[in-house]
């Protein structure tokens, strides 16, 4: 890709750039020569690594999440065979999520990580924005009505609210629920939050609730916006969803696992859930065909930061942290876990 030495560090790209690659030249031109991974497997891409390897010299790594079609996530295996190197420093992954890299023994092995919050804060927020709309008002099933040539007889307005003077729960307001708050507050909805921490700065306008219970005790829409770890799997489950008013809706941009699917799905078949809006599920591409029972569910297949403009922002995000952390030792995206190092 770079025309640049070989005697100079490497960047490995995992997944391939789409829309970044003059970027790619001028951001590392007389700093690293950028190689793209050809492994087709995870063996072929280990034993690259290795001293005298197609990789060897590789001192940061650009990871986009397709290349698990390939390699797998970045496990335990894969970090201690980056640390076995002695050259990998860096992981720069392209995305806010970062779920499919064991962090953790990253962290052991004094290799950072970063991400690209505000990158996709837009684009997912507005896939989030759509959700809520569209399961308020049972757009997607009158959608389907039309196309099936039944114009608008299976709806009723009864089952359905506008946008205006509802309320939106925001679970976890860090850049994307913070700009879906912003979105919603126009119309105008009432804005409840809960986050680990009551936001300092956050506008006077979202009011902090200081459980999950009880954010969703108040919410008629309740939007999901938190990372997938550990602690937060099955953070919104039977008691929380059953805390939530019989009628309401539920959105998830975030990951398919914080939301326990069988406990969402017993709410909608006893209505106690109006609707859920979803972009994420828990073993995606796999979507639990019950969901579909629905027709007033409005399902996406992951389509949060499908466009170009938002994935040109963040191939050059992540590239960029690479490139500070080479020409400075550091990149500005450290992801939480690893603020020790």
């Amino acid at each position: 890709m770079s025309s640049v030495s070989s005697r100079q560090p490497r960047i490995l790209i995992c997944g391939d750039l789409v829309w970044a690659h003059e970027d790619a030249k001028q951001l590392f031109d007389g700093l690293a020569n950028v190689v793209v991974m050809d492994a087709q497997n995870r063996a072929d891409f280990l034993a690259g690594l290795k001293s005298g390897g197609k990789y060897d010299g590789t001192v940061g790594i650009y990871r986009h999440n397709v290349s698990a079609d390939r390699i797998g996530v970045f496990d335990k295996d894969i970090i201690n065979a980056l640390a076995e190197t002695g050259t990998v420093k860096w992981i720069a992954h392209n995305g806010a999520g970062y779920d499919q890299i064991d962090v953790h023994q990253c962290a052991l092995k004094g290799i950072r990580v970063s991400n690209t919050p505000g990158a996709v804060d837009d684009a997912t927020a507005t896939t989030a924005l759509y959700l809520v709309v569209s399961c308020l008002r049972e757009y997607s099933w009158a959608q389907q009505s039309l196309r099936n040539g039944t114009w608008k007889t299976p709806l009723s307005p009864g089952r359905v609210h506008d946008v205006t003077g509802r309320t939106l729960g925001v679970l976890g307001l860090g850049g994307i629920g913070l700009r879906l708050a912003n979105l919603l507050h126009a119309f105008p909805m009432r804005v409840v939050y809960y986050s680990r921490r009551k936001i300092a700065d956050a506008p006077e306008w979202c009011e902090y609730i200081d459980s999950v219970e009880g954010l969703c005790r108040e919410s008629d829409v309740l939007s999901v916006h938190v990372p997938l770890r550990e602690d937060t799997v099955h953070l919104v489950g039977e008691k929380e969803i059953r805390a939530l008013k019989r009628g309401s809706i539920i959105v998830n941009t975030a990951r398919g696992k914080v939301i326990d699917e069988e406990a969402m799905i017993r709410a909608l078949e006893d209505g106690h859930l109006s609707s859920v809006g979803l972009d994420v599920y828990p073993n995606e591409p796999h979507v639990n065909p019950r969901l579909l029972e629905f027709p007033q569910n409005c399902l996406l297949p992951h389509m949060g930061t499908e466009n170009q403009d938002s994935q040109r922002h963040m191939e050059v995000r992540a590239l960029t942290n690479l490139r500070d952390f080479l020409r400075d030792g550091k990149g500005r995206d450290l992801i939480p876990e690893m603020s020790k190092l």
